[in-house]
């Protein structure tokens, strides 16, 4: 296979390694199963730049959107409220949903009104950053809200890099990475004692 994806045939070592000096390319072995083993003529070492540029930039637009939570007593005080919705703000700033759980406790199932009146406390004090996707709803002895964050107020988004890192109490987040490249190009060092190692060219 040439520089351009042209297809070049069949030919033998010797053949493809010549024609990849005189073009001043790098003989690589792009498909080493099959039969027989497809190279391509390139510059590797700008194959390899490019590949880190794509790289980076997609890792710089990549958006992981992580569910955080924020658990709350029924009964929280004003200074303890305040810090944990400075909490919830700066999950939302970031890009991330955030569920909040009120935990009820003995007693305190019989006053459930309580925690439906702080999630709408909560959701008014937040309402210009954030929207309800699931208003409040009974679980067991708690009681559960998901506010996601609304695109005009996500200043500071996450990398991927960055999202790995757990909040407290939460998971560890997964990343897919996958994809192949090439493998290492044919060319030798320079000087008059160096010699080529070469591979077959077919078409794919």
């Amino acid at each position: 296979m040439g520089a351009d994806g042209e297809q070049l045939g069949v030919m033998d070592t010797v053949a493809a390694q010549r024609m990849a000096n005189e073009l001043d390319l790098d003989l690589v072995e792009v498909a080493p199963m099959a039969r027989p083993p497809v190279c391509k003529l390139m510059d590797y070492s700008k194959y390899k730049y490019e590949q880190a540029i794509k790289a980076k930039e997609a890792r710089r637009k990549q958006s992981l959107v992580v569910l955080k939570e924020m658990k709350m007593r029924p009964k929280i005080d004003q200074h303890d409220y305040a810090t944990k919705k400075g909490h919830v703000e700066r999950f939302l700033r970031q890009g991330h949903k955030v569920k909040v759980t009120i935990m009820f406790r003995g007693r305190e199932m019989a006053h459930t009104e309580l925690g439906r009146r702080l999630l709408e406390r909560l959701a008014n004090d937040i309402s210009e950053i954030a929207q309800v996707d699931s208003p409040a709803r009974q679980d067991g002895r708690n009681m559960i809200a998901v506010f996601s964050p609304r695109k005009s107020a996500i200043t500071a988004p996450r990398s991927a890099h960055q999202a790995e890192r757990p909040a407290p109490g939460q998971g560890r987040p997964q990343a897919d990475r996958g994809g192949q490249e090439p493998a290492s190009p044919s060319r030798p060092p320079a000087g008059p004692a160096s010699t080529r190692r070469t591979a077959p060219v077919s078409a794919p």
